[in-house]
């Protein structure tokens, strides 16, 4: 399986995502205390072939942000500001309809290529284009389970 991979020993494995950490925070709590906003990092490993964009260990950062009245052009915007602060003022940004299983709608997200400014190359595969992250509005199935009301909250 791509996820089940690099074990230790036949009970235990290395991570492959940090999404338990945003899982486990969910379900712990307090909205009372207001929105809740975090991001979990750490190191990853998966069953992967190393190439120009792809490596069998890397580092992860995934956010969460759940409040009331949180929507789709939330999130566009935190991804376009942090994708320019990360790879420069100049990149340009795009989404891409996209599926995980956790998130609905669900995107990618791709900043022009560094090398040769859109253009094409074969850093970018000839596109233009390098993804970046994937990322989406969190399911409402995925609230429900840790106890929060989807009807009224939203990530």
């Amino acid at each position: 399986d791509m996820q089940d991979t690099f074990y230790v020993n036949p009970e235990n494995l290395l991570r492959t995502q940090t999404s338990p950490v945003q899982a486990r925070t969910l379900e712990k709590y307090d909205f009372s205390k207001g929105p809740l906003s975090m991001i979990s990092p750490g190191k990853v490993y998966r069953r992967d072939d190393d190439d120009a964009t792809h490596s069998h260990q890397f580092n992860q950062l995934e956010g969460l942000v759940i409040d009331k009245n949180v929507t789709m052009a939330d999130l566009k915007g935190t991804l376009e500001l942090t994708a320019k602060h990360v790879f420069g003022q100049d990149r340009r940004t795009r989404l891409r309809p996209s599926f995980f299983p956790f998130t609905e709608p669900s995107v990618e997200m791709d900043v022009s290529c560094f090398k040769c400014d859109g253009a094409g190359c074969a850093v970018c595969k000839y596109t233009g284009w390098i993804e970046v992250l994937g990322a989406g509005m969190v399911h409402p199935n995925v609230l429900e389970n840790a106890g929060v009301d989807s009807k009224v909250y939203g990530g």
